[in-house]
């Protein structure tokens, strides 16, 4: 059966921006409850009536994903944790130095736990040392110690494949162990499910893959985990052993919005880029694979990245903790439980859309005590021309604790009724 809440209700914040255009000067590169029990859905239809129309009009036309010189590609919105578009966006592909944003997200968290320092001095290894072909690296000399410090700015900014090795060295003993057992845990726990890592560095071997999505979920994760560390991917030029080296990110130079992130290349894997770019508080990531030239990985990655900001906008829908609406209990001390979310909730749309969006908000009843703040309470889906275009997880916002016996039978009651 349905009950609907006639107290739920979203509030709306007005959200009008002109859209940016980016101009580039000079052109460089080519084109718990027990639910055991029957359950009612508690569905309520929500109008978006707030939104306004845009200054540019609500029939403006949504142009379609550019045609990309690439294998795979990805559009990642990080405001709103959505997809936008993409191409192949879960073929397995060799990742090439796109590997290093693992090795270097295992390595943020191994400083952030205690574990090893950014003054702290090791020692290569000839095994860190040793160079199979034309790898790239940061010159580290044999038996001159390195600070962790360097050592990241050489995996980040000049892609060092000995820094890469130092560092799987220092965390796990051997890169074999950094990346078969860290890096793919932390891969795992990230929800990468089209990924596999052998080595720390991103040379070709078998079994070591990933794909446009779950690199764009790591680089997501380490913008939100690691903002003390993000700088780093911004860094245009780093020196170490009397060789400087520039970072490849060329869009850093071309694209006043791009502040990070890698690159990546090997015959086999052609070359890769994963960029991000933020105008005000809207972040985009994009990832290209397999382009057939590093200027074409370059112009793709800036005409994915210009595309979603000139075709998409972010609405905040809910601030952090704010309630979306509050659910009959049962057997607790409480009767309702406010939901909502534990960050602010943007949904990202093509512009012009807003006053096509719709909600529909559901839970499962009955809701029995004890509920844990932030339980999983049920799911907003946001509907787009009257299509489910997103889904929105919701959480309680307190806690609610078990009543007493006689509380708990009366309620065992009147559910026998309701």
């Amino acid at each position: 059966m349905f009950y609907i809440n006639p107290s739920a209700h979203l509030y709306l914040f007005r959200h009008t921006r002109a859209p940016y255009l980016l101009f580039i000067a000079a052109r460089l590169y080519n084109h718990h409850s027990i639910f055991s029990v029957p359950i009612m859905r508690f569905a309520l239809i929500l109008l978006f009536a707030l939104f306004p129309a845009l200054s540019h009009g609500a029939g403006a036309s949504e142009q379609s994903a550019p045609a990309l010189a690439a294998k795979a590609y990805v559009l990642y919105d990080y405001t709103s944790n959505q997809i936008l578009a993409g191409k192949n966006a879960s073929e397995h592909i060799q990742p090439a130095s796109l590997t290093k944003l693992m090795t270097a997200y295992v390595t943020f968290s191994a400083i952030k736990q205690g574990k090893i320092s950014l003054s702290q001095r090791v020692t290569p290894s000839p095994y860190a040392l040793r160079i199979l072909g034309e790898e790239s690296r940061m010159f580290l000399e044999p038996g001159k110690p390195v600070k962790i410090e360097d050592l990241l700015r050489g995996l980040i900014v000049q892609s060092g494949n000995d820094a890469a090795r130092v560092l799987a060295e220092t965390i796990a003993n051997h890169e074999l162990a950094f990346a078969t057992d860290l890096m793919n845990a932390e891969a795992k726990r990230l929800g990468m499910k089209d990924t596999h890592f052998v080595n720390a560095t991103g040379l070709p071997e078998d079994q070591h893959y990933s794909s446009a999505h779950d690199l764009a979920l790591l680089a997501a994760a380490i913008v939100r985990d690691f903002p003390e560390f993000y700088f780093i991917y911004s860094i245009r030029e780093f020196q170490y052993n009397n060789v400087k080296q520039f970072n490849r990110n060329q869009l850093l130079w071309l694209d006043p919005y791009v502040d990070g992130m890698k690159t990546g290349h090997t015959e086999s894997a052609g070359f890769c880029l994963v960029a991000s770019a933020k105008r005000e508080q809207h972040r985009l990531i994009s990832v290209v694979l397999g382009a057939p030239s590093e200027s074409l990985r370059s112009s793709e990655s800036q005409r994915l990245l210009n595309y979603g900001f000139q075709n998409f906008e972010p609405i905040l829908l809910y601030k952090k903790d704010q309630p979306v609406s509050s659910v009959r209990t049962w057997k607790g001390t409480e009767k309702k439980v406010d939901i909502g979310f534990r960050n602010d909730q943007y949904v990202t749309i093509p512009r012009g859309q807003r006053e096509q969006l719709k909600a529909t908000l559901e839970t499962l009843q009955p809701l029995i005590a004890p509920i844990d703040d932030g339980q999983k309470i049920g799911v907003l889906k946001i509907s787009l021309n009257g299509k489910v275009y997103f889904e929105l997880p919701l959480v309680a916002l307190n806690s609610v604790s078990l009543a007493n016996v006689f509380s708990r039978g009366v309620d065992t009651i009147r559910l026998l009724f309701h």
